[in-house]
């Protein structure tokens, strides 16, 4: 029997779509019928979560994650996953709230790290993101290195997720611009921190490798979902 697995979504529109279509197509891509496992979604507001990010209103921001998690526990989720980077700065507040377990983001990707050797990585996403520890602090554990881009990078970064992919729009001249970005640091890979920023951004478009948590994170939540 399949757990049934509960998403947090709507930070933002896109990256709810992404996680949706990603665990069905991973599961088609495997077995090749439609027995995909049930999911439910609970999309938050996505203005007051960022508001709330931004004023750094840290127990509100939990309260409302965690309300999220109790309302899909409610719905007969198994197993919950936030479809976004940020809200795992509150991983462990929201998991113990929740009284579910949840599958985290940045495990997920230093688990990668550690098998791929990727002993030095740049963290790219919003600039809440690079600017908290949850990364840093999760690859540390693995004995890994964590840097973030410079003020400026973070800038331009953030402006690229909130002015275009999280409505969809994917330039080419942002997509040069971030390149650009990440080919000035001294890494061995790249932490794709946002969950838009893979679709701006593939593997065929550098030679820097790229760590896609999203992905990932998806591949996890399936293999959660399947084990008896």
């Amino acid at each position: 029997m399949k757990k049934k697995i509960g998403i947090i979504g709507g930070f933002s529109l896109a990256s709810t779509i992404h996680y949706y279509r990603t665990i069905t197509d991973l599961y088609y891509e495997r077995f090749k019928d439609y027995y995909y496992p049930e999911i439910f979604i609970h999309s938050l507001d996505f203005q007051y979560f960022t508001d709330l990010e931004n004023e750094r209103k840290t127990q509100e921001y939990i309260t409302y994650i965690a309300s999220s998690a109790d309302a899909l526990k409610k719905a007969g989720a198994d197993f919950i996953i936030m479809a976004a980077n940020s809200p795992h700065s509150v991983f462990e507040e929201v998991e113990k709230k929740s009284g579910l377990p949840i599958i985290s983001i940045v495990d997920t990707a230093a688990k990668y790290a550690v098998e791929n050797r990727l002993s030095k990585t740049l963290l790219t996403g919003i600039k809440y993101t690079m600017q908290s520890d949850f990364y840093s602090k999760g690859f540390k554990k693995a004995g890994l290195e964590v840097i973030t881009p410079s003020e400026e990078h973070q800038n331009i970064i953030n402006d690229i997720i909130f002015g275009e992919l999280v409505i969809h729009k994917f330039l080419d001249e942002s997509r040069k611009k971030f390149i650009e970005i990440i080919n000035s640091y001294n890494v061995d890979g790249v932490i794709l921190a946002c969950t838009e920023l893979p679709l701006l951004l593939n593997q065929s478009d550098t030679q820097i490798r790229l760590l896609n948590p999203s992905l990932l994170h998806c591949q996890a939540a399936l293999q959660f979902s399947l084990n008896p």
